[in-house]
């Protein structure tokens, strides 16, 4: 059996308070930190990464962010390569708590890194989310990541778990039934919509800049 792309993302909360003292602190740059992955505990999706994985993918992610080029993407792209036109935020340093990958990133100037940078400001939760390429196997209920697993980026992407949440995280999959609400257009809207609204204003100053 071939590799396939596996996910998995941990959510990155931050007040808009404290998006701004960052920004004041690093001469106008956003950078945040947070977990970026976790050993031996199964995830949402069921898998469970070894210790000795993943600090043998992360030994090799360092070289990267030595060289400023641990890049990644807004919203998980469906592929094993970094695309430099979706570029939004850079890897800076990573190191291990526990079982836990800590990480700090810092947000870039780049078009999609204006649009993080905005939703972070809004208050919006993301989450942060590990992509790889690799093969799974099952034992006792779990299915294990193999050792043929390659660490590819880290995105940010709008769908983060609570599992493990770092940051006091906030579970955006819960039931949107007590917070829908009716738009003019008459489709039903979430919170979701509020992402949608604030992608779509800075696309449109994007284009009015042209």
């Amino acid at each position: 059996m071939g590799k396939k792309l596996l996910v998995t993302t941990m959510p990155f909360e931050f007040t808009p308070e404290q998006i701004s003292e960052s920004i004041e602190q690093n001469s106008g740059r956003l950078i945040v930190q947070g977990i970026l992955q976790k050993a031996s505990e199964q995830n949402q999706n069921g898998r469970v990464y070894e210790r000795s994985l993943l600090e043998r993918e992360a030994t090799k992610y360092n070289e990267l962010i030595s060289d400023r080029r641990a890049l990644g993407e807004l919203d998980h792209p469906e592929s094993s390569v970094v695309n430099l036109q979706n570029v939004s935020h850079n890897v800076t340093k990573m190191w291990w708590e526990g079982d836990n990958l800590l990480g700090k990133v810092e947000v870039l100037s780049t078009p999609s890194g204006n649009i993080l940078k905005e939703l972070f400001k809004s208050g919006i939760t993301l989450g942060i989310s590990s992509r790889g390429m690799g093969t799974t196997r099952e034992h006792e209920g779990k299915t294990l990541v193999n050792d043929d697993f390659e660490l590819v980026a880290f995105d940010f992407v709008s769908n983060p778990s609570t599992r493990g949440a770092f940051l006091e995280p906030v579970n955006l999959n819960e039931s949107v039934s007590s917070d829908a609400k009716v738009v003019t257009n008459g489709r039903v809207c979430t919170k979701y919509c509020k992402v949608e609204g604030i992608i779509h204003e800075i696309l449109g100053e994007i284009g009015e800049q042209k």
